[in-house]
This record gives C-alpha cells, sequence and structure tokens, in this order.
C-alpha cells in the first residue's frame, strides 16, 4: 500500500478518534485509563501545538490511515518525551506504516535534542511490542511523569543521548 506521512491538521481529528478508539475496542483495551477515554483524543490537533511536539498522520489516497505523536512528558523534570498516540486503522496493520511513523517521531526527538523516548503499551498488543523492541526500545518497571495512562502495563524506553544515559 502507498502512503505518505504528513503532520496532522484540524480537520484529521474525528477521523484519528475513531481509528484510536475502534483499535482499542479490537484489542479490548476500551477501559478507563486509556486514550480510549481520554478527551484530549478528540481533539488531537490542539494537543500537538507546542514547539517540542508533533502528530504525524499516514494517508493512502486521501484516506487517514493512523498516526503516532510525541511531546513532553508531563510533570517529570528531565529532558524525555513520549511517544503516544501510536495507533493505525485495522487495514493498515503489518504493512510497515506504523514502522515509519514511529520513525519520523524519533527523528524528530533527535531534531529537538530529547535524551530519552518513554512509551506506555500493553502487555496483549505483541506486534506493537515486538515494533519497540526491533527499535531499540527497553522495558522498565517504572512510570515516567504524569500521562494519565495508568491502565497501560508495560513502560519503555528509547536512550537517545548515550552521553547523559
Amino acid at each position: 500500500m502507498e502512503f505518505h506521512i504528513r503532520k496532522i491538521e484540524r480537520k484529521d481529528n474525528a477521523a484519528l478518534a475513531r481509528i484510536i478508539r475502534a483499535s482499542l475496542e479490537d484489542l479490548g483495551y476500551a477501559i478507563p485509563g486509556t486514550v480510549y477515554t481520554d478527551e484530549a483524543t478528540d481533539h488531537l490537533y490542539d494537543g500537538f501545538q507546542g514547539e517540542k511536539s508533533v502528530y504525524y498522520v499516514a494517508e493512502s489516497k486521501g484516506i487517514l490511515l493512523g498516526g503516532s505523536g510525541i511531546g513532553p512528558i508531563p510533570n517529570q523534570d528531565e529532558n524525555y518525551c513520549e511517544l503516544m498516540r501510536m495507533f493505525l486503522s485495522k487495514d493498515a496493520r503489518g504493512l510497515g506504516i506504523g514502522s515509519a511513523l514511529m520513525k519520523k517521531c524519533i527523528d524528530f526527538a533527535k531534531e529537538q535534542q530529547f535524551d530519552l523516548v518513554y512509551i506506555e503499551t500493553f502487555e496483549h498488543m505483541p506486534a506493537a511490542r515486538k515494533l519497540y523492541e526491533r527499535t531499540g526500545f527497553k522495558y522498565v518497571d517504572y512510570s515516567l511523569g504524569d500521562t494519565g495512562n495508568y491502565s497501560c502495563d508495560v513502560k519503555m524506553v528509547l536512550p537517545l543521548n548515550k552521553k547523559r544515559k
């Protein structure tokens, strides 16, 4: 499938919210403490307008396939960022789109000179975890900052600045 990646636009909000919620429903994670119930899921464009934040979407022939964002972690003092709200529509999974989105986000994090990328996910999302593992993310047994995703049971980190971490 041919696709291209671009920055989010306000008009993408509703379609992305549907993709995110449908993905969580498919996986059995339509529960509190996830982005499923987070009001910000309906306003992703607004949430990623900070200078050290970005949200990318993948689209093919004018159809949104999904997206992924990156930005500072709320309520933590280190120079760390979070890879977040990375979801694809059912038909877009397993085609390399998630990997391309994640690479764009990590490249952005490097440009912003973050020292570490953090992600929260679920034990029962093996395809996502394998993607993170292949990219170099390592499992940790602690949370960073206040992401609001208290139901996520897997935490991972990817150091970017070897001098500091």
